[in-house]
């Protein structure tokens, strides 16, 4: 008999690399049904929820609002486990600066920000952006997703725009590069995190697999 995490949708709005983060969600928990849709009665059906998203914020978000994801998004957050991933996450916050300011779904506070052109670390250095790779992420809490997941551990990152860190509630980890940013946001049943954690090695696939178990 299956149990209570053997059904997991991934939100399909043609703006994620799906198959992606389905394979590696079937790697960490392989008893699960792990179910790519745009279905709302599928998502409702599951037990865990995927928010994924690639590519520039204005068309995932004229995506999201033509099939009403933001509706689906925000009613799978209240009642059962949501991972947002990449744009995903952006998306859930309430503007981005990208593509001359775009509305997002307001489901988190706070702005999702350029990392400029003119971005130096910390000896002055010129830092390229998109801010492209392996990056170091650090606990800002205690959580059940960073469950087997050591401080400061890498994550893979592949963004141009940030969710600041600064004053910021939800703030769950933070990465630098330039500037520190939220690398994941939490708020009760959710869990979003900016870096991709299918293509981040043993400590994306642990924080997967901590996900297939988060009771949220």
């Amino acid at each position: 008999m299956s149990d209570f995490r053997s059904h997991i949708a991934i939100i399909d709005y043609g703006m994620g690399n799906l198959h992606s983060v389905a394979k590696a969600l079937e790697h960490v928990s392989p008893g699960a049904k792990v179910a790519i849709t745009a279905d709302p009665a599928q998502v409702e059906d599951a037990d865990r929820v995927v928010f994924p998203g690639v590519g520039a914020i204005r068309d995932c978000m004229s995506e999201i609002q033509r099939l009403n994801i933001g509706e689906v998004v925000n009613k799978a957050i209240k009642t059962k486990p949501v991972l947002a991933i990449c744009v995903g996450m952006q998306a859930l916050m309430e503007s981005s600066e990208e593509n001359g300011g775009v509305n997002c779904l307001g489901l988190l506070p706070g702005q999702v920000k350029f990392f400029g052109d003119s971005l130096v670390d910390a000896d002055g250095g010129k830092l390229k952006v998109p801010h492209m790779g392996w990056n170091n992420v650090r606990h800002t809490i205690d959580h059940p997703m960073w469950q087997g997941i050591e401080q400061d551990s890498r994550f893979y990152f592949v963004h141009s725009f940030f969710a600041d860190a600064q004053n910021n509630p939800n703030v769950a980890g933070t990465c630098d590069y330039g500037v520190e940013f939220a690398a994941a946001l939490s708020h009760k049943n959710l869990f979003a995190v900016q870096f991709h954690p299918e293509k981040s090695a043993g400590a994306g696939l642990q924080l997967l697999r901590n996900f297939c178990g988060w009771l949220g």
